[in-house]
């Protein structure tokens, strides 16, 4: 059984669909000039195809940052970065979605940022080069060091009162936290996972976590 002819002219609708769904942003500025130094000219003149929300639309990027840095949140993630970890790019995305106050890598400086998918460039991002650098600096801030494994003194997220001021702590892809971090920890969390396999990857549950940081603080969601 052949299948169906396909008709020209839908095919090439569907392609000229494909390619307007494609164009991302917004054009050159249409009409009288909006006054204000948080604009950019040159995004004005040209257009804005960065991946912005419509209120940056044509700001300028420090612009952007400021206005950020007046409302982000008392939540601080931070990541183990000795293996050059694929996840952190996406953390780093997470992070920002939920306007985290800062991402902070220990171990390895460079890091992969394909999956940050430039939002690194809007958020703050701190290096410690050994988790006892870290731990020092989160607790001269007051900041809660919250790790999120499978311990077992772990105790579930879903049923945890979070701090305001903490730092989330991840760990690397495969052996998890490290035995400094944990120790270093307040608590230890996991989350409650109902199927076949034993974790999640470190990108999903930072981006859980965080969400549930911001149910809690943001709108004041109890704890299970």
């Amino acid at each position: 059984m052949t299948e169906p002819e396909i008709p020209s002219e839908t095919l090439s609708g569907t392609v000229a669909e494909a390619e307007a769904k494609a164009e991302v942003g917004v054009g050159p500025w249409v009409g009288e000039l909006p006054e204000g130094d948080h604009w950019d000219p040159d995004l004005l003149a040209d257009g804005d195809r960065r991946n912005v929300v419509d209120k940056y639309r044509y700001w300028k990027h420090e612009a952007i940052i400021a206005d950020l840095d007046s409302k982000r949140h008392n939540f601080h993630i931070a990541i183990e970065n000795w293996q050059h970890d694929m996840n952190i790019g996406t953390v780093v995305r997470s992070a920002n979605a939920f306007l985290a106050k800062e991402v902070h890598i220990i171990g390895r400086r460079r890091w992969n940022r394909r999956g940050a998918m430039v939002t690194d460039r809007y958020q703050h991002i701190r290096h410690h080069p050994t988790v006892a650098e870290f731990v020092e600096w989160a607790q001269g801030e007051g900041l809660a060091i919250i790790g999120i494994d499978i311990f077992p003194d772990s105790v579930p997220l879903e049923t945890y009162e979070l701090p305001r001021d903490c730092v989330l702590v991840f760990g690397q892809e495969g052996p998890g936290l490290s035995p400094e971090v944990h120790e270093a920890a307040v608590d230890t969390l996991s989350i409650e996972q109902f199927g076949s396999t034993r974790s999640i990857n470190a990108a999903s549950a930072a981006a859980i976590a965080m969400h549930a940081w911001i149910r809690r603080h943001v709108f004041n969601q109890l704890p299970g």
